[in-house]
């Protein structure tokens, strides 16, 4: 049974800092291309940043030179550093798998992933 489980979310005022984190069990790592999207009720899902199974990363304009994300493939884990937090990066963040992308497909496959986490929310007050 393939499982992605988030952890690191929380609250922090603007300008601060958050580490998430996703463990991936139950599926062939490193056949995956790992990624986080982000959704609120009654809006879109928003495509945030992958990193694939080369190592290449693609990110969203909006999180462009805050967010950074990196993957350990002996942890199975994904993990996103997200920096100067804005309100708007209010959000319940999802892990993502997608199984074989690379990260300039993966970018755009991250809202319809293979599989998700539970979703871990992460809020900004100004």
């Amino acid at each position: 049974q393939v499982r992605l489980q988030e952890s690191g979310g929380g609250s922090v005022q603007a300008g601060g800092s958050l580490n998430l984190s996703c463990e991936a069990s139950g599926l062939y790592y490193d056949r995956h291309c790992m990624g986080w999207f982000r959704q609120s009720p009654g809006k879109r899902r928003e495509r945030v940043a992958v990193i694939d199974r080369l190592g290449g990363t693609s990110y969203a304009d909006s999180v462009k030179g805050r967010f950074t994300i990196s993957r350990d493939d002996a942890k199975n884990t994904v993990y996103l550093q997200m920096n100067s937090l804005r309100p708007e990066d209010t959000d319940t963040y999802y892990c993502a798998a997608v199984l074989l992308s690379l990260a300039t497909a993966c970018i755009e496959e991250v809202v319809s992933p293979s599989y998700r986490g539970q979703g871990t929310q992460v809020t900004v007050s100004s």
